[in-house]
């Protein structure tokens, strides 16, 4: 493919509709990755539990027939969004136990969660249908896309509005849009958003405050493992129609970086990820070329790498400004009392 069409393509309405349909997991995981950050006990399970939530939901979708025979399609899909998002809930409950209740390392209990995960969904795929590698021999239900209608009429707004086929953007995509805006709300415009963030910032204030610290971060952890079992789901019942193997590709370990990258704001997450599924799609792009697939499957992580690099770098020169203020604020009081 020549570099003119692959310009024309970057610069077109049906790459930002792909953009969209990547940076969809990413959004979902690094949403929860956000809460459970601001509450002070950072998810690292974020993989495993979009991994065990991604197997479930098809697990559950593909019996389920067997189950309730006749039943409509949308309710198999259901069962299996339900199935899937309760077991990612029930993992983020148990890391809370174990770290709250048993005062085991949060950083160790999230890994053990992710191995646990990488290998039980390997072992029960095989159990389950004889195939170590996807479930493509069963058929399970897929959550549907939503159509705007109307707007196809106009080729450019169609394709930006609807996706590159028309068909609409799959439903995970627009949930998390939503809960970007649903998250912002509950931070800063709830008294509830308050208190989690001065757990996170100030766990001794805030328990001098009155604010129970522990249950707040149970519920950061579970309501965190919610929005990372959605972007699981969207990855086996959306992105794809099946769950493979270790699908998620380390998009939670990615997602903890979108965090930071973010600046650990909603907005600023939500761009991250965008930023993050751009260079994605653009690697795809850039494949088609005469470029060797090494450096193309670099571009996503030197660009997480990059962002990550200049945030320390702000970060940095903010505390510095700080200082230098305290300083010369702490100044002009001592010149002030002499």
């Amino acid at each position: 493919m020549s570099l003119e069409v692959v310009l024309q393509s970057i610069f077109s309405a049906a790459f930002i509709a792909t953009v969209i349909r990547i940076s969809t997991p990413l959004i979902l995981a690094a949403m929860g990755g956000l809460l459970s950050e601001l509450g002070g006990v950072l998810n690292i399970a974020l993989e495993g539990i979009m991994l065990a939530a991604a197997f479930t939901g098809v697990i559950v979708s593909g019996l389920a027939p067997q189950w309730l025979p006749g039943a409509p399609a949308w309710l198999y899909a259901g069962l299996g969004a339900l199935a899937g998002v309760g077991i990612g809930m029930a993992m983020g409950w148990l890391i809370a136990f174990f770290h709250l209740e048993l005062k085991t390392d949060l950083i160790l209990t999230g890994l053990a969660m992710n191995i646990l995960a990488a290998g039980g969904t390997v072992f029960l795929l095989f159990a389950l249908t004889g195939d170590k590698g996807s479930t493509a021999s069963l058929a399970s239900a897929r959550l549907p896309a939503v159509q705007l209608p109307f707007v196809n009429q106009f080729p450019l707004v169609g394709t930006l509005l609807n996706g590159a086929n028309g068909a609409g953007y799959h439903i995970m995509s627009y949930s998390a849009l939503l809960l970007v805006f649903a998250i912002w709300l509950f931070l800063y415009h709830m008294p509830a958003g308050a208190h989690l963030r001065a757990t996170g910032e100030a766990a001794d204030a805030a328990q001098s405050a009155g604010i129970d610290i522990r249950r707040v971060r149970y519920r950061a952890l579970v309501a965190s493992s919610f929005c990372a079992a959605l972007g699981g789901l969207y990855l086996s019942m959306g992105y794809l129609s099946l769950f493979q193997a270790n699908m998620t590709a380390g998009r939670g370990f990615i997602a903890l970086a979108v965090v930071y990258l973010g600046n650990r704001n909603p907005v600023g997450v939500l761009i991250a990820a965008l930023l993050f599924g751009t260079a994605t799609a653009l690697g795809a792009q850039v494949g088609t070329l005469a470029i060797p697939p090494q450096l193309v499957e670099m571009i996503p992580p030197v660009v997480t790498i990059a962002a990550l690099i200049l945030y320390s770098i702000r970060r940095r020169a903010r505390i510095a400004a700080a200082a230098r203020r305290f300083q010369e604020q702490a100044v002009n009081e001592s010149s002030g009392t002499d």
